[in-house]
């Protein structure tokens, strides 16, 4: 039976895993939903911000994240015949180190840096995931970024480069790795086509959609299911606690 020991390496999506980029994400766009004249839900806003983004991230692979943002807003106003400034887009672009934290997100990487080494994959610039890492109060060992692959997930250029990365630089082998994520479409879904294990944190269990990502092809294979960071890290510190009860009791 696979358990967390197994790994070496947890690599992590980082926004809806452990930046609650939904909220976000919301309260980024607030300016533009407060001149709309009819009112959208969270969720449908959410949507429709999916759809652009993914489509803007096919487009143009190579544009930094904080400037793709920037595009996406100015997307969203056209869509609702709405004219905005290019400073309010560009804010809207420059948001990301205010996108918080989960609130268990630093106790749990804490906790999981004493155990495996922690890699961020993620559809992000590096001066933006900067003010996210010190939201996250962690050391992470290796941080690769779609600024880096020049492409954004799910492109599988994201995944080779990852994979290719911690074998030159870690001597990390794909059997040594657990891909930590919250989304099925820009993560678990890759996972799978490569044979990585994978853990989902399915922080929207309690939501009905797929929030600001798009639905996944088919419906990926996972094989450990989490709601929290929390409950990962109390998994495998169950599994650690039995590990030791076990040799205790074989003497």
């Amino acid at each position: 039976m696979m358990k967390l020991s197994d790994f070496k390496v947890l690599t992590f999506d980082c926004y809806g895993t452990l930046i609650d980029w939904e909220t976000g994400i919301y309260n980024g766009l607030k300016p533009l939903l407060a001149k709309r004249k009819t009112q959208l839900t969270k969720d449908q806003v959410l949507e429709i911000y999916a759809r652009h983004e993914s489509d803007q991230q096919s487009m143009t692979p190579s544009l930094a994240y904080s400037q793709l943002l920037a595009v996406v807003y100015k997307r969203l106003a056209n869509e609702w015949n709405i004219a905005v400034p290019d400073y309010e887009a560009n804010i809207f672009g420059a948001s990301v180190p205010d996108w918080p934290e989960f609130p268990d997100s630093v106790e749990a990487l804490a906790y999981l840096k004493q155990h495996f080494k922690l890699v961020i994959l993620s559809n992000v610039d590096r001066i933006s995931f900067r003010g996210s890492n010190a939201r996250l109060k962690v050391e992470f060992d290796e941080i690769y970024s779609a600024q880096d692959v020049g492409a954004y997930k799910p492109s599988n250029k994201n995944f080779d480069y990852m994979l290719a990365h911690l074998e030159t630089d870690f001597d990390f082998k794909p059997s040594d790795v657990l891909h930590t994520a919250q989304s099925l479409f820009h993560d678990h879904a890759s996972a799978n086509a490569y044979g990585l294990a994978s853990a989902w944190i399915d922080r929207r269990h309690s939501q009905d959609g797929w929030g600001a990502t798009m639905p996944p092809p088919g419906l990926p294979t996972v094989d450990f299911h989490f709601k929290s960071m929390a409950e990962l890290a109390e998994a495998h510190r169950a599994e650690l606690e039995e590990l030791q009860g076990s040799k205790l009791a074989n003497g």
